[in-house]
């Protein structure tokens, strides 16, 4: 695969989407998948209770030894790693710039977030002259946007596709090499001083070193899986037993530190080990009976994304607030015989949210024009400035969010149609 950084072109419309046959049901899954445990594990995993004036949140897997389930069910690498191979084919295939293909990426990134901000802008204003009590609407309005970091580095990952993709034609398996040792010295000036703050560094080493393994997929170069597999989790399994990391892969209440928030080399090695696994299985996958279910969920997947905690905060709003029914014990019999019921709420909630909202997947399909480095950049850091602001305050009542929402709107609006083009 040959990539070139064009200059932009003029195009007709919004780049449409290849047909069907041409997609990699093997990617589609992995999103598809990926998205559909990380929904079934946030609601799931929730322990919440209520005593008239807070709501306290845990987690289940907290529990001690679950979290070896961690391993497997923390699938964001494997989220990452698709959307790197589903942008190196997608850019190989682009007619136009570069510029012009990251902001049609951009588009359809942060497009689906604008529904969203219109429900919670108001909402907990609305609540709150309802009688709502306070504490758990911010608890609700602020997890909603702590979701919101995937787009914020998603979008970094975009960015950065085109300039990683020539990085990734001239020097191949360096570039991963780097960006992991970039992660082991975040995390040993992370541990050694102290300084919790330096590990966010390895936001950009260990996300977009997993979206570089993507690039390896796309053109046929990511063999020896079992390797991967095998060194992976057994680098992961030493750095546990011997580093500074918790077992767990995600972040649980009490821990003094997370593997998630912000990544850890940990985080990076089960990465690998995840990739390795879903390569290998990769014959097996692509033999099940998906197409159905890709057809109908693969067009709904931000939504789900989006869309999953604030179901869960409607449910919780009336059987744990309102009705004042604590969730049983994790494991407990009564947890295990309230499970369907819990998990059936949600997805009537779910369905209908999901019915509204799946139509602004797609961004318009407008004419738009010519684009720049400069322009995509500068529109880049509006809406990415936005989502980072919701995914730090939330949607708690102030003004915030509402700032946080106009600077996406003007991202948006630096990728319309130019006049006279």
């Amino acid at each position: 695969m040959t990539v070139l950084l064009d200059r932009p072109v003029a195009v007709a419309a919004e780049p449409r989407a290849k047909p069907a046959a041409t997609r990699d049901p093997f990617i589609d899954l992995l999103r598809v998948l990926g998205m559909a445990l990380i929904v079934f594990q946030h609601w799931t995993i929730p322990v919440l209770s209520y005593d008239g004036v807070r709501l306290t949140t845990g987690n289940a897997l907290a529990t001690p030894g679950v979290w070896v389930v961690t391993w497997l069910s923390q699938v964001m690498p494997l989220v990452f790693f698709a959307g790197g191979a589903a942008n190196a084919i997608s850019f190989g295939r682009s007619a136009g710039g570069a510029p012009l293909w990251v902001a049609a990426r951009l588009r359809r990134l942060v497009w689906p977030l604008l529904p969203l901000a219109a429900v919670w802008i108001p909402l907990p204003h609305v609540l709150l002259t309802l009688g709502v009590p306070e504490q758990p609407l911010e608890v609700g309005a602020r997890l909603t946007g702590q979701l919101l970091w995937f787009l914020a580095v998603y979008l970094i990952a975009v960015l950065a596709t085109p300039y990683a993709l020539r990085l990734h034609e001239r020097h191949g398996w360096r570039v991963p090499a780097v960006l992991a040792a970039g992660a082991v010295v975040t995390d040993v000036a992370r541990f050694s001083a102290g300084f919790e703050a330096v590990g966010f560094i390895n936001v950009v080493f260990v996300w977009l070193a997993v979206h570089q393994l993507g690039f390896f997929y796309a053109d046929g170069r990511l063999r020896h899986a079992w390797a991967l597999a095998a060194g992976g989790f057994g680098a992961a399994a030493l750095l546990v037993a011997y580093g500074p990391y918790p077992g767990s892969m995600i972040g649980l209440p009490g821990a003094e530190v997370s593997n998630m928030a912000p990544p850890t080399l940990a985080m990076l090695a089960v990465g690998a080990g995840q990739i390795g696994l879903a390569v290998l299985l990769r014959p097996w996958l692509v033999r099940l009976p998906t197409r159905r279910l890709l057809a109908w969920a693969g067009p709904r997947v931000m939504t789900m994304y989006l869309w999953h905690m604030p179901a869960l905060f409607a449910v919780t709003g009336v059987v744990v607030v309102l009705l004042g029914i604590d969730t049983p014990a994790p494991g407990s019999a009564f947890w295990w015989a309230g499970w369907p019921i819990w998990f059936g709420l949600l997805c009537l909630v779910m369905w209908p949210l999901t019915k509204v909202f799946a139509r602004f997947e797609t961004p318009p399909a407008l004419p738009y024009g010519m684009s720049g480095w400069g322009g995509t950049l500068a529109a880049a850091a509006l809406a990415g400035g936005g989502v980072l602001t919701l995914t730090v305050g939330g949607f708690a009542p102030g003004g915030g969010p509402f700032l946080a929402v106009l600077a996406v709107l003007g991202g948006l609006l630096m990728t319309a149609p130019r006049a006279g083009v």
